[in-house]
């Protein structure tokens, strides 16, 4: 008679598997507002789950550390498995070069999975999610924006990306703090818009003078959240906001150009092709169809992918081929 395998014991109570049955891999897309994260095997994708961000620059370390808890044991739970039998995890995230973001994540990650770990840059797994190993730029836009482009031969080309003080052309973060200095610039015009109004009812405050202590309080205030505020004043045909949406996306557009134009420098045979991801390309169309109609404008032959692209799914290959 065969031997039953003995099990492994489970790190969450009453989860456990049978060794050598199956291998698994964890995929997670740590964003600047959420964190979403997959388990898989050698196959395909077996179950999803989400919390809040575990970015350290928006959140604090212990609530970082208890996102990422849940986030891992409900994928676990879900599967009936220890984490401690994970193969490999991808864990894709903007900051990977700041030592607090890289060594929180290493710390923390080895303490709750066993498996290899491959730390990669958020753009990294959406650009695998849409061309796997294949040439193409991936142009990100949500709370912050980053482009990256790769080569046939695997080498990188990067523009923007460097930080809402910095940068972040078109993200949610520029958006609602552009929005701000276009309100005012119309105000001083003397040019009508809603935006002013619609911001002061979104932040509960009184007047004015209220609005400009809190734009510019140290810390700032998070300016990504007046995102809806801006996309509903441009839903109601209100000008300001319809242009800045459309300056967002040429912004994009222009960063993009850039990338490709150092792809073609790298690889002359490189196919121009874009795709995109985040908060901001996936749901306000005035940007898409800005940042569209800018790079077919410069870049004729471009091949834009007609849907957004998926980090997870970029993450879960990853994590498969563990590289």
């Amino acid at each position: 008679m065969k031997r039953a395998q003995p099990k492994i014991a489970g790190f969450f109570d009453g989860v456990s598997i049978l060794r050598g049955q199956m291998q698994y891999f964890l995929a997670v897309d740590a964003g600047g507002t959420k964190t979403r994260g997959a388990i898989g095997n050698e196959e395909r994708e077996l179950a999803r789950s989400e919390t809040a961000t575990i970015k350290l620059l928006r959140t604090s370390s212990g609530q970082a550390r208890h996102n990422l808890e849940n986030l891992l044991g409900e994928l676990a739970r879900s599967q009936g498995i220890d984490l401690k039998s994970v193969s490999r995890i991808c864990v894709g995230t903007s900051g990977i070069s700041v030592p607090l973001v890289a060594n929180w994540i290493r710390e923390t990650v080895g303490m709750l999975v066993d498996g290899e770990l491959l730390l990669c840059g958020d753009e990294e797994i959406a650009l695998d999610a849409a061309f796997h190993e294949g040439p193409g730029v991936l142009v990100v836009a949500g709370t912050g924006s980053n482009i990256v482009g790769r080569t046939r031969s695997g080498q990188l080309a990067h523009a923007g990306g460097w930080g809402p003080a910095l940068a972040d052309e078109g993200s949610g973060y520029w958006i609602g703090h552009h929005a701000l200095r276009k309100a005012f610039r119309a105000q001083d015009e003397g040019r009508r818009t809603k935006l002013l109004e619609d911001v002061l009812q979104a932040w509960k405050l009184a007047g004015i003078e209220n609005l400009v202590e809190k734009a510019n309080s140290i810390p700032p205030p998070d300016f990504s959240a007046l995102v809806p505020v801006v996309t509903a004043c441009a839903e109601s045909g209100d000008a300001v906001a319809c242009e800045l949406l459309t300056e967002a996306g040429e912004e994009l557009a222009k960063l993009a150009s850039l990338v490709l134009g150092r792809l073609q420098q790298l690889d002359e045979e490189t196919t121009p092709r874009v795709a995109f991801t985040g908060g901001v390309l996936q749901n306000i169309g005035k940007v898409r169809a800005a940042m569209t109609s800018a790079l077919r404008r410069t870049n004729p032959k471009v091949e834009i992918l007609p849907q957004p692209v998926d980090p997870i799914e970029g993450a879960l290959w990853r994590a498969r081929q563990g590289r």
